[in-house]
């Protein structure tokens, strides 16, 4: 009796050390050796012909709004860390992108663990096998798509324990994250789950002398940022969760670069960047100061406002063409507004691209110039569903095909704004150009396929100068 209780002892403390080498550590040191058991079921992954990689992005194409899709298909998407959890601002969850330095898309993986960064730190290149896993919300419509391990009605629940060890593969490769630069007017719905950053952003100068986290907030809180974008500031907000450690930081009074990760609030109605930590603000530069807009001058403005409902649009000077299919481009009066539409909806066409351009604009006769517009959507489900807007300077006022056209970079509405609202595209700097310049909006689509017939309208478009 007396041995067998000894072995049972001695079985006991042998599990526990086990168990013990197998949990995180106090130190929370990033782990250099993935372990026997990770490294081989990752190899068999990869190894195994039956299973197909998928993009980030064709993962996200696999989410219906306000449901949550199980991923039946033996396939996995690869993506590197870009958030950490080491400072309290995330919770049970981290986002991947789909390159460390020049990332097209991003995703947020919610899993039952915390501390997420002493294994899934930054930069660590990850392989997600989804098989049985989810794609979904984890907070119905507020437009951040994420993985998960199980359906909670029209929402997502978190990858289990069993799910991590089992489908949550790391590699050895540990990258170098450089966080994508972008002009804070052009962030939009795409960035979502992508680690960036944002020059010459300062916060608000009512913030001066108050932290990152509101006292009274119960949860998150959001701190306005702006900028300088030629005419007047370009706002946005940076949204720190009340259980950071770094929550009670007084916020730096100069401008300067920001990082984060671009997410949304918790209802969706706001895109917000979320910090790793405090040591990605460097604001040490002096405060911007932006243009006066009572200094410039209209120098072309269009609000569509003779516009007859649900008519050809035939404004003077103005060009209304179709490029592919029978579809023009209409005047539309909705709610009160007038606007111009172009709608592939019904047309029978297998395909349509209507091109609106623009009268002829003198950039000889002023300085300074800024164009600016506003866009809509409905019904837009695909991104080959598109809007895209171009500027020329050798349009010959007639042959739309034979000009030479440059896109031009705005904030224009996407799949996951909000249906019949208008998106500001802010003030572009169009000041490079001479001559006469000429503003195209292109839609592509198609009347007979229900993913390609959405509609998206343009209003307000102007160019101001000095």
């Amino acid at each position: 009796m007396k041995t067998i209780n000894i072995f049972k002892i001695a079985a006991v403390f042998l599990y526990i050390g086990m168990f013990t080498a197998c949990v995180q550590d106090d130190d929370y040191s990033v782990p250099t050796d993935l372990g026997v058991t990770e490294n081989l079921k990752l190899q068999e992954l990869l190894r195994n012909s039956e299973y197909t990689e998928l993009t980030i992005a064709e993962v996200k194409n696999q989410f219906s709004t306000g449901g949550a899709n199980q991923i039946l298909s033996k396939v996995y998407v690869k993506g590197y860390v870009v958030s950490s959890d080491e400072s309290g601002n995330f919770y049970k969850e981290f986002y991947i992108q789909d390159d460390p330095t020049n990332p097209t898309a991003g995703i947020k993986v919610v899993l039952n663990m915390s501390d997420t960064f002493v294994k899934y730190n930054f930069g660590r290149e990850v392989y997600i096998n989804l098989e049985g896993l989810f794609v979904g919300e984890t907070n119905s419509y507020d437009g951040v798509i994420a993985l998960g391990g199980s359906e909670d009605g029209s929402e997502i629940g978190s990858i289990s324990v069993n799910q991590i060890i089992n489908q949550v593969f790391r590699s050895k490769n540990t990258m170098t994250i450089s966080p994508l630069p972008i002009n804070v007017a052009l962030v939009n719905n795409t960035h979502v789950g992508m680690f960036i950053q944002l020059d010459n952003m300062e916060f608000t100068a009512s913030l001066e002398g108050e932290s990152y986290v509101n006292s009274d907030d119960s949860f998150d809180s959001p701190r306005i940022m702006q900028s300088c974008e030629g005419i007047g500031y370009k706002n946005f907000i940076l949204e720190t969760s009340t259980f950071a450690d770094f929550k009670n930081l007084i916020l730096p009074t100069g401008n300067g670069v920001i990082s984060g990760i671009i997410t949304k609030d918790y209802d969706g109605d706001n895109i917000v960047m979320a910090l790793n930590s405090p040591n990605d603000v460097d604001f040490s530069s002096e405060r911007c100061t932006p243009l006066d807009t009572s200094l410039f001058t209209t120098v072309f403005e269009e609000d569509f406002e003779t516009a007859n409902d649900n008519s050809n649009l035939d404004i003077p000077n103005w060009t209304n063409f179709a490029e592919a299919g029978g579809e023009l481009w209409t005047e539309q009066v909705s709610s009160g507004l007038k606007f111009a539409e172009f709608s592939c909806a019904s047309t029978g066409d297998a395909s349509n691209i209507g091109w609106l351009v623009s009268p002829g604009i003198d950039m000889d006769a002023q300085t300074s110039e800024f164009l600016d517009f506003q866009t809509a959507k409905k019904s837009i489900t695909s991104n080959f569903n598109k809007i895209e807007v171009f500027v020329s300077t050798d349009y010959d006022g007639a042959d739309v095909l034979a000009a030479t056209w440059e896109p031009i970079s705005a904030n224009l509405v996407t799949m996951g704004d909000s249906s019949n609202v208008f998106v500001n595209s802010g003030f572009i700097d169009v000041s490079s150009y001479t001559g006469t310049l000429y503003v195209a909006f292109k839609v592509t689509g198609a009347g007979t396929d229900p993913l390609l017939d959405g509609t998206y309208r343009v209003d307000n478009v102007r160019v101001l100068g000095m």
